[in-house]
């Protein structure tokens, strides 16, 4: 299985409605109830960026799907107080728009709690609006908790890998909202994938494969907020629309987990009191579609403020700085991204030919070692893909890397070294 396998698998981008009809007609969402390999995923699921369900029997050990939830299936209140009381949570109001999400608040959890339990009995709402609990690092901030563990399937996670390293964020989220909340149309951050498990509740999904999402674009290039709402039906304002599919539909019941491959637009909606733990991650996959995600955003920033590009000296830095804020990443930071990915495997495999384990962390030992020096090997090749592509952009050469630790040259040199002379021990992940 070469690196670009899955380019080939990429079938839906821009698909015309007849074409996409064929092909939900002949494919559908799998469920996965039964013992599945993680090479089988790989081939099946990761590489051709294809959604699909997991059974609650994949939870059914997890701690939170006991001590969260009643007995009656319903979120445990008291439980929840017990641990988190006067934890602070970030709490969106789903009846409030602001640009195309919904604005958020930090309250302590037990307010929370105390608005849910009112908003039920007074018929699933209140004055205060539909809120939900959104986007908690719960696992930052209780890492001894250990309430559910993330499935094999998963674990090849560079995104969190890299901030666990830097000890500074992570991308792991609790979701709790009550019956009615919802999450408008979107694309998970950096085109990452995801996967979200069910505690307890239900969920519906809207989803969208890649391309999809630009019929649905406005006169101005704008995505909609919320895509079951009449206004696409305005010709003169989304002139595409007729050209999108009908998205796929999904419902999730309690102790599933869905994947949501990397660059599927998704709108969510919690059919029942519900609470969820939530993961974006990125690996050697969908690396190149977080990549590709970068160029565009920095296409977009540059068209912005290209007036001013003659009448500034640091016009392309301040392109990077724009687009850090708008979509919390720029060249330099992927850049060491990638090496802290890189130097991990790397390691890995010394370690291999040596014995020796002691030069990384033992969780990411434990990840690196289920996965075998096959999977690092497939890794770094990607990696190495990626700093090529780096090193022939003119954008990332025209920055300042006089200052960085980054010489991608040479880590382009170790990768391919580390490669060739652990070679020997394994087949390059080819089947």
């Amino acid at each position: 299985m070469d690196r670009d396998a899955y380019h080939n698998c990429s079938s839906l981008v821009k698909m015309p409605r007849q074409s996409y009809e064929q092909f939900w007609s002949s494919h559908f969402v799998d469920y996965i109830d039964k013992e599945l390999s993680y090479s089988k995923f790989f081939r099946k699921y990761l590489l051709p960026n294809h959604p699909c369900m997991f059974s609650r029997r994949f939870t059914e050990d997890w701690k939170c799907r006991k001590q969260w939830v009643t007995e009656e299936g319903k979120p445990n209140f008291q439980k929840l107080l017990q641990e988190f009381d006067e934890t602070p949570v970030p709490v969106a109001n789903c009846n409030a728009k602001e640009y195309n999400a919904n604005p958020k608040q930090v309250m302590p959890l037990k307010e929370f709690i105390h608005y849910w339990k009112e908003y039920i009995q007074n018929g699933h709402s209140s004055p205060k609006g539909c809120l939900y609990l959104k986007d908690w690092h719960m696992s930052r901030d209780f890492p001894d908790h250990n309430v559910y563990t993330t499935p094999v399937f998963f674990s090849s996670d560079w995104l969190n890998e890299y901030w666990d390293t830097l000890e500074v964020d992570d991308y792991r989220f609790v979701y709790m909202g009550p019956k009615g909340s919802w999450t408008p149309f979107h694309a998970d951050v950096f085109r990452s994938y995801s996967w979200s498990a069910n505690i307890c509740g239900r969920k519906k999904w809207l989803l969208y494969p890649p391309g999809q999402e630009d019929f649905l674009r406005d006169t101005h290039g704008n995505l909609p907020y919320d895509v079951t709402s009449a206004e696409l039906q305005d010709r003169g304002l989304f002139p595409q629309f007729e050209e999108a599919c009908q998205p796929l539909e999904i419902i999730q019941e309690a102790g599933e987990i869905i994947f949501v491959p990397s660059g599927w637009h998704h709108q969510v909606y919690n059919l029942e009191d519900t609470i969820s733990i939530n993961h974006n991650w990125l690996n050697g996959c969908n690396i190149d579609i977080m990549w590709q995600f970068l160029l565009n955003e920095l296409s977009s920033v540059q068209k912005e403020i290209e007036e001013w590009k003659n009448t500034m000296d640091s016009w392309h830095q301040h392109c990077q700085v724009i687009m850090k804020a708008c979509s919390g990443i720029d060249y330099n930071e992927f850049a060491s991204f990638l090496k802290i990915i890189a130097e991990n495997r790397m390691a890995f495999l010394n370690a291999c030919s040596s014995g020796d384990s002691s030069d990384y962390s033992r969780p990411l030992s434990e990840i690196l070692t289920a996965l075998g020096p096959y999977h690092a090997a497939f890794d770094l090749q990607r990696v190495a893909h990626i700093i090529e592509c780096l090193l022939c952009n003119e954008d990332f050469k025209r920055l300042d890397h006089s200052t960085s630790t980054l010489q991608p040259e040479t880590l382009l040199q170790q990768i391919r070294d580390t490669i060739q002379s652990t070679r020997g021990q394994h087949l390059l992940y080819q089947e």
